[in-house]
């Protein structure tokens, strides 16, 4: 492996990639460092401090996480790319739903072009919706407990302001990953959110040491194995969950046209154990962050609101339902039977024992639906695994979102996926890949 790395740089174009993306990277970090104008500087460290000091796991600590510490500095690019994310799942959900988009879909690079062009325009929105709302929350900090005098001059002169260098972030952001997908290495996107992940990974690192070391410290050496074990335990089921597939043997009949051949040939369609990715429990995360807040603002639902913070048994349970419910659901807006088996026949292809058209469609989503239960019961126990150990264990927020969750999910499909990259950019050019007797998923 560790000749692979030295191989990567002896290759001009690879070696050119590798270092355009470690340039944007750059361009990335300073964009999540640079605060917002119109912040007291001893307030933010104020802000820095409380949210860092949040054990727990609340919201905006899983938020500030995903930026990588850019929401608790009030930086430029404190929205982080997730509007973007946003937008693109929402115009992949309305892809399956409204035929205009559908049509679009399905009209090639064209189509695709203009998919991106809306997906943009809705980044803006969002980004202006979320930008004035976090304006009033720094003018108001009292509203998410914070006590800290943020902003010495509010009016709408700093909410425009806000606005405008949140769009600005975002966008910059955006542009940063499209050019780290077109120059660099790998997706773009995933790119700076995983960037952002492991930018705290020296704070969890800082944090996991002081368990151990501080004199009133209950962790012993035995909880210090426990957890790297757990560790490496959850970083392989994670990679297992991420890699595994079901192969379904697709076999296409022979054409001559002319004096050519067509098909002939056996292959196999993979189908993705967990087809959703993080999806789930992104949209469960979405879901469950607000009700808390606001039941915990009125005296007779104040009981309920704390029973579904981060961490308590009842919302560890709603998220396990909600991770699970929403896996089904993206399966069934994104995996089309019914187009796949009519591409299958079209094409000459089939699968080898069922007949071609409906029953192909329902042998696929029969399939689907029994490797999704698997799936989504092995991502809804990474998903939970953090909130327990922060909860149960006391193990700090920052340490455990490590052993599970979106974030570990993320930084395990992002590096995969890069190292495929690096390793079709070898292989052609007949270097040995990061692994000589296995085999990488994707590697022909």
């Amino acid at each position: 492996m560790l000749s692979a790395f030295a191989n990567s740089l002896k290759i001009p174009e690879l070696r050119s990639r590798i270092f355009f993306t470690l340039g944007m990277i750059f361009v990335c970090r300073i964009v999540e460092a640079v605060p917002i104008p119109g912040i007291d500087p001893a307030a933010l460290q104020k802000l820095i401090s409380d949210i860092g000091s949040q054990a727990s796991g609340g919201f905006l600590s899983w938020i500030d996480l995903f930026s990588g510490g850019a929401l608790s500095r009030c930086a430029v690019g404190a929205l982080g790319i997730m509007p973007y994310i946003s937008a693109s799942i929402i115009l992949q959900m309305m892809t399956a739903i409204v035929p205009t988009l559908e049509r679009l879909a399905r009209e090639g690079d064209v189509g695709r072009q203009k998919l991106t062009q809306y997906t943009r325009y809705l980044t803006i929105v969002i980004c202006a919706i979320q930008g004035y709302v976090m304006a009033l929350a720094l003018e108001k900090p009292g509203f998410l407990g914070i006590q800290a005098d943020l902003v010495p001059f509010p009016g709408w002169h700093f909410e425009m302001m806000t606005v405008i260098t949140q769009i600005a972030g975002t966008m910059l952001l955006m542009w940063v990953g499209e050019q780290i997908t077109e120059r660099g290495i790998g997706n773009g996107i995933s790119m700076v959110i995983t960037i952002n992940i492991v930018s705290r990974l020296p704070g969890a690192i800082f944090q996991a040491v002081q368990m151990f070391t501080v004199a009133e410290s209950k962790f012993t050496i035995f909880h210090l194995v426990g957890l790297l074990v757990g560790f490496f335990g959850v970083v392989m089921a994670t990679i297992a969950l991420t890699q595994a597939q079901r192969k379904i043997p697709i076999n296409t009949t022979k054409r001559v046209v002319g004096r050519k051949v067509y098909g002939g040939q056996n292959t196999y369609m993979p189908l993705r154990v967990n087809y959703s990715g993080v999806m789930p429990i992104i949209f469960s995360s979405v879901m469950l962050t607000f009700p808390g807040p606001i039941l915990r603002h009125f005296d007779f639902t104040k009981t309920l609101g704390n029973m579904i913070n981060m961490g308590e048994p009842l919302y560890v349970l709603l998220d396990a339902l909600m991770i699970l419910f929403f896996s089904y659901f993206w399966v069934a807006t994104q995996f089309n039977p019914l187009q796949i088996a009519d591409d299958l026949k079209r094409n000459g292809g089939y699968v080898p024992g069922i007949r071609p058209g409906r029953p192909t469609a329902e042998y696929l989503d029969k399939a689907m639906t029994r490797i999704t239960l698997f799936g989504a019961l092995f991502l809804t126990a990474i998903a939970i695994m953090p909130s327990i150990l922060a909860k149960q264990f006391d193990v700090p927020w920052i340490v455990a979102s490590f052993f599970g969750g979106t974030s570990l999910l993320i930084i395990v499909g992002v590096v995969l996926d890069t190292m495929r990259q690096v390793e079709s950019h070898l292989l052609m050019r007949n270097y040995d890949g990061f692994l000589r007797k296995g085999r990488l998923h994707g590697r022909r």
